[in-house]
C-alpha cells in the first residue's frame, strides 16, 4: 500500500465525504484517484486538497455536485456546448401556422404527445 496515500474509508473519514460520494465524485469525472496494485482507490495529498476545494467551492456558489457534473461535461463536450449556448440564445416565436389564440393549446398538446411517447 502506498504510504503517502489513504483508502478510501480514510479519505472518508478525514474529508467528511462518505465512501459512496467519493465515488459518485470520481464518477463523474471531478477527481480521480490512484489505484493500488490491487485496484483499491487511493487518496493522496492532491486528491484530498481538490475535495477541499471542490467542497468550498459548491458552498460558497451554493451549487450541487450534479451541477459541476454538468460543468464539467460543457467544457469537455463541444456538442452539448454549442447545443446550450444555442437554447440560451434563441428567441422564443409563435410558429407562423398557429393563431395566436391557439399557441397555448398547441405547445401543450406538443408536451402531452411528447410525454406520452417516453412512457410508452
Amino acid at each position: 500500500m502506498d504510504v503517502d496515500a489513504l483508502t478510501i474509508q480514510e479519505a472518508a473519514q478525514t474529508t467528511g465525504w462518505s465512501s459512496r460520494m467519493l465515488r459518485y465524485v470520481e464518477s463523474m469525472g471531478l477527481i480521480e484517484s490512484r489505484r493500488s496494485p490491487a485496484g483499491y482507490r487511493l487518496y493522496g495529498p492532491e486528491e484530498l486538497q481538490r475535495l477541499r476545494t471542490l467542497r468550498e467551492l459548491l458552498a460558497q456558489h451554493e451549487v450541487g455536485l450534479s451541477e459541476m457534473g454538468f460543468a464539467l461535461r460543457l467544457r469537455r463536450e463541444e456538442d452539448l456546448s454549442r447545443a446550450v449556448e444555442a437554447w440560451f440564445e434563441a428567441e422564443v416565436s409563435r410558429p407562423d401556422d398557429v393563431p395566436a389564440a391557439d399557441w397555448l393549446r398547441f405547445e401543450q398538446e406538443k408536451h402531452e404527445r411528447l410525454l406520452a411517447a417516453a412512457l410508452s
